[in-house]
């Protein structure tokens, strides 16, 4: 059973009249409680993710090998605003937004 069948289920079972007086007042408390749960374990550390990844982007410097959200690995040239200028080789440089590149996998595991 999943866990909102069970709270509906002790919410159904609860005696007449509810927690305070009215069934009303048990379902309000339980989609509150329901809410906490899904805040803790979803929205929470999907925010805490979100934000390592942009203190990540921001560090990123020149010379830093790169992957961008296409796939295409490369070495960052210059850094911009909102962009980041990348040579994915000799003499071939392309210009790609700060939001669709991540470090690379082995420029993490060398440092």
């Amino acid at each position: 059973m999943t866990l909102l069948n069970v709270l509906l289920q002790a919410g159904a079972e609860a005696a007449p009249g509810g927690l305070f007086g009215g069934g009303g007042m048990s379902m309000i408390i339980m989609m509150v409680l329901l809410f906490g749960i899904m805040y803790f374990f979803m929205i929470r550390p999907q925010q805490k993710k979100q934000k390592a990844l942009q203190e990540a982007r921001n560090a990123i410097k020149v010379g830093d090998k790169v992957v961008t959200a296409g796939g295409i690995h490369g070495r960052v040239k210059e850094v911009g605003d909102t962009h980041f200028v990348v040579e994915i080789a000799d003499n071939v440089r392309i210009k790609v937004e700060k939001a669709s590149v991540y470090v690379s996998a082995e420029d993490t595991q060398t440092k």
